[in-house]
């Protein structure tokens, strides 16, 4: 089966297989396209000043915390500014981006200032899972966060970690913050089925770290909404240690708010930050994920390239294919340059084949490792979660990284000749 923008992910329901057959020409619905010409007229201001003021004023709140804050955020409104290939869309999409973190940051100094025992809580090893992104790191660490000894980030809290105050869960035991966050859900799946098969983001699926320590400016996630080089070397200019310090206080709150307080983390950017997050998080067991580059990159350009049909003025795959070349290779290198800081005892090497061959195993290994095991209760909660999250799940992708962005996957594995020599036991899955 093949679709392209306007038809049904669903229509095979034998199969549910998805082509996206259209990236370099894109098929919009008429829906899309009256939004991608209001696109086109669109004008959206980015700056630095305005979002603060508009963030205090939907808060009702002044305190950023740090003063160098806006510095950051004024080079993330740089940034963007140069990325002239940006639609008004794709310029909405930062902007509501940044105001929602320059709020929710607002929110999280406050919640502090009215509970500093939050930042007393002493939290336990945590278990980190770090590796490209669409290495299979989103599923280990929603099946290890089936693991109820563990805390973990679901996308509802991710979008906002810490309430506003007295918005307590209703009647019903349900919290607004995950309300809100389904309804968001629900519009998206009923406008973009595909993003489903990509990357689904319902509310309790288990996200991204690199969204929570975002709320001090400083991850390299803009590079997913933007063509940002110029915000690529400012973030990797930073120091991280400071920044890691905040992630581990962000964790302090949200395990004052709720426990239990073992957390389970996961982000790509860690691959480039070992030293940091290691400083942050001594005690740490990490799960290194390992997949083929060649199938992270066309999952990965993919994926981004469906979406810039809307948020850009023209697609330009060549373009988008080699920035995250360029990206992958630079997240592994600095992986392979600081793999020695990771104590061997507590680094579990996860090759994507062998993890889908056999999850519950994989999990084992890292558990063990951790120095936890696997009780019976856990056991029963693991295969739960395995037993209702089979791969393929919401439909699977079918990929063409040679037609659709004109790259020879032989070409471009030998580009990471280098991360195959570190890792011979990785399998390559694009012929």
């Amino acid at each position: 089966m093949t679709t392209g923008a306007t038809a049904t992910p669903a229509a095979d329901t034998r199969r549910n297989v998805i082509r996206i057959d259209d990236l370099r020409a894109p098929r919009r619905s008429p829906q899309q396209q009256a939004a991608y010409d209001y696109g086109r007229t669109l004008q959206v201001d980015l700056d630095p000043d305005r979002l603060m003021k508009e963030a205090a004023q939907r808060t009702g709140l002044a305190d950023f915390g740090d003063p160098m804050l806006r510095d950051r955020l004024a080079a993330q409104c740089r940034a963007t500014d140069a990325d002239t290939g940006l639609s008004g869309l794709g310029r909405l999409g930062v902007r509501q981006r940044l105001l929602a973190l320059l709020s929710a940051r607002l929110r999280f100094e406050d919640y502090v200032r009215r509970h500093p025992e939050a930042l007393d809580v002493r939290l336990e090893p945590p278990v980190i899972v770090v590796g490209l992104p669409r290495s299979g790191t989103t599923h280990l660490v929603n099946l290890l966060a089936a693991d109820s000894r563990f805390r973990a980030l679901p996308w509802w809290e991710c979008q906002e970690p810490t309430p506003f105050p007295g918005d307590g869960p209703g009647r019903d035991g349900v919290d607004p913050r995950y309300l809100r966050a389904l309804a968001i859900y629900e519009l998206q799946s009923a406008s973009a089925p595909e993003l489903a098969a990509m990357h689904d983001r319902h509310p309790s699926v288990i996200e991204e770290d690199c969204e929570l320590v975002d709320l001090d400016l400083c991850s390299y996630t803009l590079e997913w909404y933007a063509r940002v080089p110029l915000w690529r070397d400012h973030y990797l200019a930073l120091d991280q240690d400071a920044h890691y310090a905040f992630l581990r206080r962000e964790l302090q709150v949200l395990s004052h708010l709720r426990g239990p307080r073992r957390w389970v983390l996961k982000t790509p950017q860690h691959l480039e930050q070992l030293g940091p997050l290691l400083r942050t998080f001594p005690d740490a067991t990490i799960a290194l994920t390992l997949r083929d580059p060649v199938a992270v990159l066309q999952s990965a350009i993919t994926m981004l390239g469906w979406g810039e049909r809307m948020r850009r003025v023209e697609v330009d795959a060549d373009g988008l294919a080699a920035y995250w070349l360029d990206r992958i290779e630079r997240l592994l290198r600095a992986s392979v340059r600081d793999l020695h800081l990771i104590p061997a005892e507590r680094r579990v090497d996860v090759e994507f084949g062998a993890f889908m061959a056999d999850e519950l195993g994989t999990v084992t290994r890292i558990l063990d490792a951790a120095g936890l095991g696997v009780p019976d209760e856990t056991r029963k909660q693991l295969e739960g979660y395995v037993a209702g999250n089979p791969r393929g799940k919401n439909g699977r992708m079918i990929y063409d990284l040679r037609g659709d962005f004109g790259l020879d996957p032989h070409r471009v594995r030998e580009r990471f000749s280098f991360y195959f020599e570190v890792f011979p036991q990785i399998r390559a899955e694009v012929a």
